[in-house]
């Protein structure tokens, strides 16, 4: 399948922490557990359609500099192309993500002028025709992209990540543009098959799924207004929980494109994700459709 992803890429660190809140110290030694990584959601996404054999075209901004050099390097040996990656940036956006021994995490995210920058439309229609599904970040440059590919009648998805108002003015854009929406229950403030009926009733997307952590995944299918609860899937341990939801993301919509009913392709994203955190870092650990469809 052809997946067209436009999203951030950025140079992630992750730092293993001896947990929350964290007290004060000059200096410690968590040996092996500080690591640095080329990601942003656009990447990560990228990478997983990647591993379960999707063919993808990634859009996004970086610096010229160092950081943006490494971002390339790093994206031909993963054999991503980068002819849609803009070196136009004042600095190459950073994140660094601190993470406990039970897998919580807190980010710290500097997008640098990446939220400056505006796509026109137009440089993007021949491919949101040609592409399978669109999949495109909650960033700024991508609001009049989202608009236009729901014009064209292209599969359209989003992951508004945490969210508490079905009226949220950032992500309005991105809500009643996606056919398939994706958000974490993180920041809700009512029970979640509440939050989805409301969100549905506002803005009558296809699919919502409600990413829950530990909990696993609501799903409403807007063709029947069923609610799916599915539960997580664990192999007994977890390292990092970070980049899960983007994995989460990224899986069902590899089974959905291919047409598989939306609680179906859930349940292997559940088991995906599941896998994912056995890894640190947000852009490693993806694992082949097989490995998945194995374990279901």
């Amino acid at each position: 399948m052809n997946i067209l992803i436009s999203g951030l890429v950025n140079i992630e660190t992750t730092v293993a922490v001896r947990g929350f809140p964290i007290e004060y110290y000059p200096i410690d030694y968590p040996f092996f557990g500080v690591e640095s990584n080329v990601s942003g959601v656009g990447y990560n996404i990228a990478r997983a359609m990647t591993a379960l054999g999707d063919r993808v075209s990634l859009r996004s901004f970086i610096g010229d500099d160092d950081e943006g050099g490494r971002i390339l390097r790093r994206m031909s040996a993963d054999g991503l192309g980068s002819d849609r990656i803009a070196r136009t940036l004042r600095g190459t956006p950073s994140s660094v993500v601190l993470y406990d021994p039970q897998g919580r995490r807190q980010i710290y995210c500097d997008l640098k002028d990446i939220q400056e920058q505006i796509v026109d439309p137009d440089s993007l229609t021949d491919d949101l025709k040609a592409c399978d599904a669109a999949l495109l970040c909650n960033i700024n440059f991508n609001r009049e992209v989202i608009k236009r590919s729901r014009q064209l009648g292209t599969l359209t998805a989003t992951d508004v990540h945490v969210l508490s108002d079905i009226d949220d003015e950032y992500n309005r854009d991105f809500m009643e543009n996606a056919d398939v929406l994706f958000l974490s229950d993180e920041g809700l403030t009512c029970a979640a098959e509440d939050f989805i009926f409301r969100l549905h009733g506002r803005y009558h997307n296809r699919v919502i799924v409600i990413g829950m952590g530990a909990k696993g995944a609501m799903l409403l299918d807007g063709r029947t207004s069923k609610i799916s609860v599915i539960p997580a899937y664990s192999e007994g341990r977890v390292v990092n929980t970070v980049g899960a939801g983007d994995a989460l993301f990224s899986a069902f919509m590899h089974w959905y494109v291919k047409g598989m009913e939306p609680a179906q392709a859930l349940r292997r994203a559940v088991v995906f994700a599941g896998l994912k955190i056995l890894s640190s870092g947000a852009s490693v650990g993806f694992v082949s459709e097989r490995e998945v469809e194995d374990r279901i």
